[in-house]
């Protein structure tokens, strides 16, 4: 077993794909205000699943997978009041990339009562692919981060789960307020590092995953956010066949964060899983059902 890698080369050039939204409150509802996409990204038609006002956006990859040195730029802003929804059409998925790793760089900015809830499909990793996600979103106190991910390992020709080499997602909150530093506080910075190669022949055994092949996470931000909460989520996520906990962050400008994570061997069970989290939040903050997207 190996204990040391090169590092692979940063993915370089201009990016792949280049999608930015600005969404802002009109007539009572969100609306589109901004819209620019470039390359392998972009969004379909707008939609409203309900009489909320909320603004429903679709991502797009027409070319259907993230390869080596593919780089992926998202900036997505909510103003004052708006509501997004944004979801992809299908799964992310991650091919072989020699030589580079393909990447993702989102940038989030969330205004003064702005909400957003960030549904993506799975995200699968196939073999020998290396993949990096950099998420980093600036929040006012008063708005609501809803935001989920699913990792889940590709098939290989070998009939082995875990034969990608990397997955890097990283998460940061930051909350602007008066007081604050240039920048804002810092309220949650989250890594996810899988090596599956360096840990073990098998990344599923003991302290790997604790023996599960999918890993779901779950991240709440808003003032809302207490210990009560944190219960009450715990309960439904004790209700699926997951492992499954629940931590609280600090809270920095009144706001508090709370991560949610479930290690699974299905990814349909980590769906219902964080779907049931996420129609509880809906139903007893915003008096909305749960969410059907209807994509397939």
């Amino acid at each position: 077993m190996s204990t040391t890698t090169a590092a692979p080369a940063a993915a370089v050039g201009a990016p792949m794909g280049e999608l930015a939204l600005r969404v802002a409150r009109r007539g009572g509802r969100s609306v589109a205000v901004h819209q620019f996409h470039q390359g392998a990204l972009r969004v379909l038609r707008p939609h409203y699943l309900d009489d909320s006002g909320q603004l429903g956006y679709v991502m797009v990859n027409p070319g259907g997978a993230y390869l080596g040195a593919d780089l992926y730029v998202v900036d997505v802003e909510v103003e004052a009041g708006a509501s997004l929804l944004l979801t992809t059409q299908s799964a992310t998925k991650i091919y072989r990339t020699p030589g580079s790793f393909a990447e993702q760089r989102m940038a989030i900015r969330l205004g003064e009562g702005a909400r957003l809830e960030l549904a993506p499909d799975q995200l699968i990793a196939y073999r020998e692919a290396s993949y990096r996600q950099d998420t980093r979103i600036s929040m006012h106190p008063s708005s609501s981060l809803l935001m989920s991910e699913i990792v889940t390992p590709g098939w290989s020709p070998e009939g082995t789960a875990f034969s990608y080499e990397e997955l890097r997602l990283r998460s940061e909150v930051r909350v602007e307020s008066t007081g604050l530093p240039k920048g804002g506080g810092l309220l949650a910075l989250d890594n996810v590092l899988i090596r599956p190669r360096l840990g073990a022949s098998d990344v599923t055994g003991l302290g790997f995953m604790e023996g599960r092949s999918h890993l779901g996470s779950l991240l709440v931000v808003d003032q809302r956010v207490d210990q009560a909460l944190a219960e009450e989520l715990r309960a439904i996520a004790a209700a699926h066949g997951a492992l499954s906990g629940v931590s609280l962050t600090a809270t920095v400008g009144g706001t508090t964060g709370l991560m949610l994570r479930a290690l699974s061997d299905s990814t349909e069970e980590l769906n219902r899983l964080l779907a049931g989290c996420s129609t509880y939040l809906r139903r007893h903050w915003y008096g909305q059902e749960a969410l059907d997207l209807r994509k397939y």
